[in-house]
């Protein structure tokens, strides 16, 4: 099979590694409010000002330079607040570093594309490998031009990252973006102001192991009452000795909430964040936490107890790799907010999920999916709709909801190669597993092939056909009995204990046996006489 690459090897994905829970903040006082929205602009202002220094420190950031700007803001807050917000400046611009280098790939990657087209004649065809020529002149001409814009971009990047400047924008870009088009968005400016200063808020704390309850700044009692320990400027503002704040609402976490009583009551480390939902106007508390990291199951016992292939259905498989029952399909509609997104995809895995335990399977099987190269407009620049259609795929999201909730119910998740999966599942298993009271789509075969694949066994459903001759030149068989196994190239036994041609064991026949219409079949023990001819006058 020339031309094909190499599959990577099935493996399961290691689980989730921290936890976060959230309840709402009801029956809030107008001070309390008050008190809030004035701790998280304060806090939010010192973040924004280290995120700033940080930046201009660059690659020459160290211990000394992080020692000076906590120590800044500490005279500012507390030695706990300015922790956390050091912490969090860290992560942000660790993340921007990342996001610089996926783009740096990205340029790079468009200016391959674009490179490989332009060499090309003009109207010269395409391979399944690689896009052809350009269909004409204007169209090369417009090409060449992006090409040295890509290759300015992709330079002045390249610069930035070599001197470790990042461009950050507390709040988000896209809110900021918006800004600019608040008629799309059907927001006033009065509202798009509230978002933006919400979103730049900073209401958090990182959990202490050993302190009172897991959390000196923000604690939270097994009884849900929940304070603050309000920076030194806004001291005057507690209502509670030692500058701590009492929140008259409470907190219940209905999820998860005895593991959260478990870990305050032995006093380990808790994380909490309070931020406001502009668009209810509701506040919410979430509450984190680290969990020990889960081993991975052997790949083996995964399989012991069947797999569930998932592709955009899903299709339950026994240990042999043959589909058992129907094809599944859980839809969900990814437009609208982000979160509505977000509650379409975890109703759908729910659903999934709640499947398979009813299955009485050990794992689900799905594709290491990353269309990161597939997204470039250089490669898929007139099919708008399969560019659409790539980047609307959740996959990132989609794979760290289903381990995160897959872990929860005891079911493991095996990634596998998604090559050719589609194809061959559409080869193999769509036109055999559809029946007059069943109809098998392009997806429920590739989801036979992701299934058959994480347990190990090749796609194909049968044997190659017998070669042209019965030596061994030719090859053995693929996907059956390998070449040093007994009895391969034998006859298969019959379906029960009689002789082929014999009575069944209770002595009767099944159907009485038809006469012979042909000399051949005629038995060895009669004789055949020729008559004489008819005379006729």
């Amino acid at each position: 099979m020339g031309g094909l690459r190499e599959l990577a090897v099935p493996f399961v994905v290691p689980g989730p590694c921290g936890v976060a829970i959230r309840d709402r903040l009801k029956h809030l006082t107008p001070q309390d409010e008050m008190v809030l929205r004035a701790v998280g602009a304060h806090q939010g202002a010192l973040a924004s000002g280290d995120l700033k220094a940080r930046c201009a420190d660059g690659l020459e950031h160290g211990a000394d330079t992080w020692a000076a700007r906590k120590r800044e803001l500490t005279a500012r807050s507390s030695s706990r607040i300015a922790g956390a917000i050091t912490k969090a400046t860290h992560d942000q611009w660790a993340l921007a570093r990342r996001c610089q280098a996926a783009h740096i790939q990205k340029l790079a990657a468009g200016i391959r594309t674009l490179r490989h087209r332009l060499s090309l004649p003009v109207g010269a065809p395409g391979t399944k490998r690689a896009a052809g020529g350009y269909r004409s002149k204007s169209e090369w001409f417009r090409k060449s031009r992006r090409l040295a814009m890509l290759e300015a971009r992709h330079a002045a990047a390249v610069a930035e990252w070599q001197a470790g400047r990042v461009r950050v924008v507390r709040g988000g870009r896209r809110l900021l973006n918006t800004r600019h088009h608040l008629t799309q968005a059907q927001l006033t400016e009065d509202q798009w102001r509230e978002r933006w200063k919400a979103e730049r808020w900073f209401i958090a704390a990182d959990g202490e192991s050993g302190k009172r309850f897991g959390n000196e700044t923000i604690r939270v009692t097994p009884d849900g009452k929940v304070s603050i320990k309000l920076p030194a400027p806004l001291a005057h503002l507690a209502n509670t000795q030692h500058g701590r704040y009492v929140l008259t609402s409470t907190v219940a976490f209905a999820h998860r909430g005895a593991d959260w009583a478990d870990r305050i009551t032995a006093n380990r480390a808790v994380a909490y964040r309070i931020h406001l939902d502009t668009e209810r106007g509701r506040w919410y508390l979430t509450a984190s936490w680290q969990r020990p990291v889960i081993r991975t199951v052997p790949l083996e016992t995964a399989r012991a107890r069947g797999m569930i292939g998932v592709d955009t259905n899903a299709d339950h498989f026994d240990r042999h790799g043959n589909p058992v029952g129907d094809p599944h399909r859980f839809p969900y509609d990814l437009s609208g907010s982000a979160g509505h997104r977000d509650a379409q995809i975890r109703h759908a895995l729910t659903r999934l999920i709640n499947w398979a335990v009813r299955a009485g399977v050990a794992a689900i099987g799905i594709e290491d999916l990353d269309f990161t190269t597939e997204k470039t407009r250089e490669k898929h620049g007139r099919r708008k709709r399969f560019r659409q259609l790539i980047s609307g795929i959740p996959t990132g999201r989609l794979k760290a909801r289903l381990v995160s909730m897959a872990a929860e119910h005891g079911l493991s998740i095996v990634a596998v190669d998604p090559a050719y999966t589609s194809l061959w599942g559409a080869q193999h298993w769509q036109k055999p597993l559809t029946t007059p009271h069943r109809t098998m789509s392009r997806h429920d075969a590739a989801g036979i092939a992701i299934g058959r694949r994480a347990l190990g066994h090749p796609v194909r459903r049968r044997t190659a056909p017998p070669p042209h001759d019965r030596s061994d030149r030719a090859g053995h068989r693929t996907a059956q009995a390998g070449p040093g196994h007994r009895g391969r190239e034998g006859t298969r036994p019959p379906t029960t204990d009689r002789p082929p041609g014999g009575l069944s064991p209770n002595g009767t026949r099944t159907r009485e046996p038809s006469a012979s219409k042909t000399v051949r079949d005629a038995p060895s023990t009669q004789q055949w006489v020729q008559d004489s001819f008819t005379h006729t006058g």
